[in-house]
């Protein structure tokens, strides 16, 4: 076929010898089957942010880590600057939770380079060497349902444990090998500790998996595995090998709303003690230091 444009320089470099066939064009992406020697593999090319359908960013990338602080105020204030460096974090995203879930033993393809907005990554094949199905293309048996669904609950808890929630998890990011299902498609990774909605999320997808999987086993549907594990993530009991048991009981006490009252009132108290100290260190003409 003839080579995409963004494919190009890859061909030129010698990173991949021959484009066979254009696999799918989504809203993030578009993904192309390639040689390169003797591996058959995927790169994925990201479509620039202006033509991008995923509108959320900036929700997805609350909490993430930017070690660069001249690139970190530039994201903040919005510059030109700073969002060339965002939409090239966004794209850089996908590659680094890629390498972290793979060590962490979550199932997902293997990166093998990110260049100008291509990412090359193992083909996910079945047991014929063709391209892998999605989740959602495949009928499964009531023993089937149960023992991916619980694959993929195992591999969430690993990935929440590494630190990542999927945050778009569904059977239309899941494919399936002759081992089971392969969790697929990252950039939205979410900061499990940094992000205020990673526990809405995770529920989210924990909820897309056990809906699909149920419509086969329907005693899936009475499971409760992401309000479980994220009760032990808060409280660092959840580790990866964790044997999760689908049930959640509430917490159903009732705070003390007079105790919590008086923990409100003496910090406004000290805070007023303090902005009066201050007050009086000026009006005697000195500095004040801060706290």
């Amino acid at each position: 076929m003839k080579i995409p444009k963004r494919l190009q320089p890859l061909v030129d470099d010698g990173m991949i010898d021959e484009v066979l066939v254009q696999l799918m064009s989504g809203k993030e992406a578009q993904v192309y089957v390639v040689r390169c020697g003797e591996e058959v593999r995927c790169a994925k090319v990201f479509k620039e942010a202006k033509q991008r359908s995923f509108k959320q960013a900036v929700q997805y990338q609350e909490g993430r880590k930017e070690r660069n602080s001249r690139r970190s105020r530039a994201m903040a204030k919005k510059t030109r600057y700073g969002q060339k460096e965002q939409e090239q974090a966004w794209l850089n995203a996908e590659v680094d939770a890629l390498y972290r879930l793979a060590s962490a033993g979550v199932r997902v393809p293997e990166p093998h380079g990110f260049v100008d907005g291509v990412l090359l990554m193992e083909m996910i094949s079945d047991a014929e060497g063709n391209v892998a199905p999605r989740l959602d293309e495949v009928t499964l048996t009531p023993e089937q349902a149960e023992t991916y669904y619980a694959k993929v609950i195992q591999d969430v808890v690993r990935m929440l444990c590494a630190g990542l929630i999927h945050g778009d998890l569904s059977e239309f990011n899941v494919l399936v090998d002759a081992s089971g299902p392969v969790i697929i498609d990252l950039p939205q990774a979410v900061d499990a500790a940094g992000n205020n909605s990673a526990a809405a999320m995770l529920y989210r997808d924990v909820d897309n998996m056990r809906d699909y999987f149920g419509k086969y086993a329907p005693a899936l549907l009475d499971t409760q595995y992401g309000k479980e594990m994220w009760a032990l993530y808060e409280t660092g009991e959840l580790h990866p090998d964790s044997k999760l048991t689908g049930h959640f009981d509430a917490d159903t006490h009732i705070a003390n709303v007079d105790e919590l009252m008086e923990v409100i009132d003496d910090a406004k108290e000290e805070e007023a003690e303090r902005q009066a100290r201050m007050r009086d260190d000026d009006d005697d003409g000195e500095i004040p230091q801060p706290y």
